[in-house]
């Protein structure tokens, strides 16, 4: 069962500004990684549904980090059907987070008060996804779909949109300014943000202080 309500999450997704978004196969890794960003200043993490056994490896993480970080709001993504939605709400997942827009993933995360983040390319998608009760919505992949002259588009009509690109955000002052600047609620940084060590092992130092920096870049272009 979710720790935290959607609302709570939305909140938490735009106060901090940025998301992690990460998957691997082993539990240590993982566990790393996610202590990393959340010694940066994360407070929400999304880590996606990409391996086999993946729920596995979730379910682990989300009894972890409630006793390691508890500050930490832990959802998935990568989810694309209402049955691997309902298998993850039984696993404790905070939102659900999918490439794409699925109506009866959104029953099922209504039925329990869980946030839904679909993935969306147009306006007729997002209106699609708000009817159906999505606070934040996801566009993906965020560069292709038109990158943040897409968003302050969107944001023309629908300025009340809550708009989270995922795809093409890199950890990055410039490129962090031009999406912020866009209007976006927040942001979802993947490969860029895990960075690797010359040895190609994960930086679990270099992914902290990435997180620290990007997390600051946010708060200082918000005022």
């Amino acid at each position: 069962m979710a720790r935290f309500t959607r609302i709570e999450v939305a909140q938490k997704m735009y106060d901090t500004g940025m998301i992690p978004v990460f998957y691997h196969k082993d539990i240590d890794v993982c566990k790393q990684v996610l202590k990393a960003t959340y010694e940066g200043g994360a407070r929400v993490f999304e880590f996606t549904n990409r391996g086999d056994f993946a729920h596995e490896i979730f379910a682990e993480l989300v009894k972890w980090s409630a006793t390691e970080l508890p500050e930490m709001i832990l959802g998935i993504g990568s989810v694309i059907d209402a049955p691997t939605t309902a298998l993850y709400l039984q696993l404790g997942a905070n939102f659900i987070v999918s490439p794409i827009m699925n109506p009866e993933m959104a029953k099922v995360c209504n039925r329990r008060k869980v946030a839904w983040s679909p993935g969306c390319g147009s306006l007729t998608e997002i209106q699609q996804a708000e009817e159906l009760g999505c606070e934040v919505v996801k566009i993906f992949p965020g560069q292709q779909v038109g990158g943040p002259d897409f968003v302050k588009a969107v944001k023309g009509p629908f300025p009340w949109s809550s708009i989270m690109p995922t795809g093409g955000v890199k950890p990055e002052r410039e490129n962090i300014t031009e999406w912020i600047k866009s209007g976006v609620h927040c942001v979802g940084m993947g490969s860029q943000l895990m960075v690797k060590d010359a040895n190609g092992n994960f930086d679990l130092e270099g992914i902290k202080n990435l997180t620290k920096e990007s997390l600051e870049i946010i708060s200082e272009l918000r005022g």
